[in-house]
């Protein structure tokens, strides 16, 4: 029976797991830890109101006070968990901050005055999310990354007074970057290793479409570039130097590579640790543990594979599968993932997978009108779907081939 389940993360999955658990009826003891200060806050709006300006900052938070007391919780923000013992079935916190270390990591037994703080568990869910990629140089003045609501207001405080912006890397994150630097009318130049935009998320056919809305809207691609390092004068960014020797010149750099799980603090626990922490398809990763959101690596039968999704949808659909699990539920968790991004006047949503080897198809509308959808078949199968200004009801439809696994589209 438990008696104390407790929840590390306070971000979209944690919260869902929380509040999942008391919906279904869990009446015990009930611990919330969050790494951050803030409330409970939604993510994708980082990149795209919040950096935009459209929005003010108190509208990505989840839930108001109100709403967080009704759990009745033992909620703890700016706090983080630094190591687990899993057969003492033990939680090992570092002291409370208003401005948490990622990178702590307990000292070492024996030491005095850590102030750590052991908290015994009955149920535990893994909500830890991930951490932003760095680069050398990150810490020098005028140099960025986008994970929190504090990185996102420092990076929108910057722009304002930095015409000149370089991001480096063109995945989801860069090119949200890129379009909101260029609607606030400055001078954005997109880095990449890659040949165009997004082409290791969704292909050839989409990549360049999204390349040429990018420099229809004046920023400059360079494509097939790496950087060297970062140049800098007195502690401060002022160029980015690319594998051929150009110098880039910047008031601004956002280094959008990608993240990594926050699983460090779980070195020593010998839970499996991959890509993620390691669970089975319902998700758990040991008896009583489970995991969710961005760290958790899971088994997901639908697909026939082990996947680790970084999408706001999933992670509050895997909290709550999470909670039913750790009450007894004991069922797979098998989504059709779904995400979406905002650039300029586009909007491109996502079921599914998409694999590097897929074929694609369109289904639906016109590239050359702006406004399609595009299947991606592997091994005869549709996996994934990507709408481009696709209408929400056709693409809804499209999901279902996703959901049932139907034949390759191809000759219809």
């Amino acid at each position: 029976m438990l008696r104390h389940v407790v929840v590390v993360g306070a971000s979209a999955a944690g919260l869902s797991a929380a509040e999942s658990l008391r919906s279904k009826g869990y009446d015990g003891k009930l611990t919330l830890i969050g790494e951050e200060p803030h409330p409970p806050y939604d993510r994708p709006p980082l990149t795209k109101q919040v950096l935009s300006g459209v929005w003010e900052p108190e509208r990505v938070v989840l839930r108001d006070q109100t709403a967080i007391s009704k759990l009745d919780a033992d909620v703890r923000l700016g706090q983080t968990a630094v190591g687990l013992d899993v057969s003492q079935r033990t939680l090992r916190l570092g002291p409370r901050t208003a401005g948490p270390d990622p990178a702590r990591r307990e000292p070492q037994s024996g030491q005095a005055g850590t102030g750590v703080e052991q908290l015994a568990f009955d149920g535990l869910v893994i909500a830890t999310g991930v951490r932003a990629r760095r680069l050398p140089g990150s810490e020098l003045a005028g140099v960025h990354t986008v994970r929190t609501l504090d990185d996102a207001l420092a990076l929108r405080s910057a722009l304002l007074s930095g015409p000149r912006v370089v991001v480096v890397g063109a995945g989801f994150l860069g090119t949200e970057v890129a379009a909101a630097a260029r609607g606030l009318g400055l001078d954005v130049t997109l880095v990449d290793p890659g040949p165009a935009p997004l082409q290791r998320q969704f292909g050839v056919r989409v990549a360049d479409l999204v390349a040429q809305t990018h420099s229809d809207h004046g920023v400059r691609l360079r494509m097939n570039s790496g950087v060297t390092r970062f140049v800098s004068t007195e502690g401060r960014v002022t160029g980015v130097e690319l594998t051929d020797r150009t110098v880039l010149a910047a008031d601004v750099v956002v280094v959008a590579i990608g993240a990594v799980p926050a699983t460090e603090w779980l070195a020593d626990s010998r839970l499996p640790i991959g890509d993620g922490l390691e669970c089975d398809a319902t998700c758990r990763a040991a008896p009583g543990i489970y995991a969710a959101g961005d760290v958790a690596s899971w088994y997901n039968p639908r697909f026939d594979r082990r996947m680790r999704v970084e999408h706001r949808l999933n992670a509050t659909e895997q909290g709550s599968a999470v909670a039913a699990n750790l009450l007894g539920a004991d069922q797979p968790f098998a989504p059709v993932p779904y995400f979406w991004s905002d650039q300029y006047d586009v909007r491109l949503q996502a079921y599914g997978i998409f694999p590097r080897d897929a074929t694609t198809t369109v289904v639906h509308g016109d590239p050359s009108d702006r406004r399609f959808a595009v299947a991606y078949v592997e091994n005869g199968t549709v996996v994934g779907v990507l709408g481009w200004n696709c209408p929400p009801r056709d693409l809804r439809a499209l999901r279902q081939l996703v959901a049932d696994r139907a034949p390759d589209l191809v000759g219809r």
